[in-house]
C-alpha cells in the first residue's frame, strides 16, 4: 500500500466514522416513549398554564389558550394541588 491508497482509505474511514456518529446521535436522542420528564418545555407550558389558572381563567380558556387537552389540564391541575399540599 502506498501513501496514496492510505490516503483515499483514510478518507473512506473518516466518512465512515461522520456516518456512524450521525446514527449514533439518532439513537441517543430517540424517544423511549411515555410522558417526557419535566424538561424546559415542559416547564414553560406549565407556568403559562399556571399564570392563567392563578388568573382566574377557565378551564377552556386556558385550553384554548395553550392548545392542551382536557387531560393534560387536569395532569397540571393535579401537580399544583400537590405542590401546595406539600407546602401547606
Amino acid at each position: 500500500m502506498n501513501l496514496e491508497q492510505a490516503l483515499v482509505r483514510i478518507e473512506e474511514l473518516e466518512g465512515e466514522i461522520a456516518t456512524l456518529k450521525a446514527e449514533l446521535k439518532k439513537y441517543e436522542n430517540k424517544s423511549l416513549g411515555g410522558r417526557k420528564k419535566h424538561d424546559d418545555k415542559w416547564q414553560n407550558n406549565y407556568d403559562q398554564w399556571l399564570r392563567l389558572y392563578e388568573g382566574g381563567s377557565s378551564t377552556i380558556e386556558i385550553m384554548e389558550t395553550t392548545g392542551m387537552s382536557r387531560r393534560t389540564f387536569y395532569r397540571y391541575k393535579a401537580y399544583y394541588d400537590g405542590l401546595n399540599s406539600a407546602m401547606i
